[in-house]
């Protein structure tokens, strides 16, 4: 019997966990149909019974339905490094860690080509593209605490268009697409991402881009193409674009879907920051097992685990490897 899959997780959660075992149900002629938040069809363009249900979504994994997905969890089980000790040098130093540290079982997750499917010739521009994606909402409670910064912004504003890149600068106002508890209190308390710049006084971090000739916004580049849904342009822009910046979490996952370079920043006590061999182990071999390269061996993780960089440094580090890496891979 085909397989009906009925989940409203966490936006993340769905496209790590969900999303590729139901691409392996599709590739295993075992799928029946997807019901899934609103707006999530071009994540499943490969199933031709895709119901648009839920118009909101839940950080409860067990409310969402994905106890009838092999991984419900995101950091994974304590010993799936073990799955992988055939083909995998270093899976005993990443077993048995008893948190999770990222690493999935595979055995039934397969991710769809993105970039192939949704590659076009309309959404276009006559620079390289770097996306930046970046967000600024609570967190399981507590006020914003991991973000980039309009300081942080700047900086990145600057090299990028002064290197002959065109910057996509998106932020989501938690207008566009169903939202779960987090979102919900982000929207309620209106809070704004600002700063006082020294000659201009107080800005948002949307004001900053119509400082820049090369630096637009995401939803205003969308305005040109309102014939697609807030989700069927991003997959659209995003097939197209040379790389990425962003924040970790799920704009970082959604970014890696097209395995194209990006840099992800994970920082201020951040879960993916905290776990224990998230990212390497003691003798700085790489969980190459972990969610996160498994999306896209592409990425390169920035760490900043109480925001020393980030809050003290002045962003060093962080622009430090962007400059490093983005004529890189470009």
């Amino acid at each position: 019997m085909k397989e009906v899959i009925s989940i409203n997780p966490e936006f993340g959660v769905e496209l790590t966990l969900a999303l590729p075992y139901i691409y392996w149900l599709h590739k295993n002629n075992q799928l029946d149909k997807v019901v899934t938040s609103l707006d999530m069809k071009p994540f499943y363009y490969f199933c031709d019974d895709v119901e648009e249900k839920f118009e909101y979504r839940t950080i409860d994994n067990g409310a969402a339905g994905m106890d009838k997905i092999p991984n419900n969890w995101i950091y994974g089980m304590k010993h799936n490094a073990e799955l992988y000790k055939e083909d995998w040098e270093h899976w005993k130093s990443f077993n048995d860690v008893e948190r999770g540290c990222g690493i999935l079982d595979y055995r039934k997750w397969k991710l769809p080509n993105y970039s192939e499917h949704y590659k076009n010739d309309e959404i276009v521009f006559d620079k390289p593209v770097v996306v930046i994606s970046n967000r600024y909402n609570w967190e399981h409670g507590s006020l914003p605490l991991t973000f980039f910064d309009i300081g942080c912004l700047y900086n990145l504003f600057n090299y990028l268009t002064g290197s002959g890149y065109t910057v996509i600068y998106k932020r989501p106002d938690n207008t566009e697409f169903p939202l779960d508890q987090n979102e919900i209190n982000t929207k309620a308390s209106n809070v704004k991402l600002t700063a006082n710049v020294e000659g201009i006084g107080l800005i948002n971090d949307y004001q900053l881009t119509d400082y820049y000739e090369d630096v637009h916004l995401m939803d205003d580049v969308r305005k040109k193409y309102s014939h697609y849904s807030y989700n069927e342009f991003q997959v659209r822009l995003f097939a197209n674009v040379n790389s990425f910046i962003c924040m970790g979490g799920g704009s970082t996952l959604l970014a890696c879907l097209f395995q194209k370079p990006t840099i992800g920043f994970w920082g201020r006590k951040m879960e993916e920051s905290t776990r224990l061999k998230f990212w390497e182990d003691e003798n700085n071999n790489k969980n190459i097992k972990n969610y996160h390269y498994m999306l896209n061996p592409n990425l390169v993780p920035f760490v900043d685990i109480d925001g020393d960089d980030m809050l003290n440094n002045g962003y060093k580090k962080f622009i430090a490897l962007v400059e490093e890496k983005i004529n890189e891979t470009n």
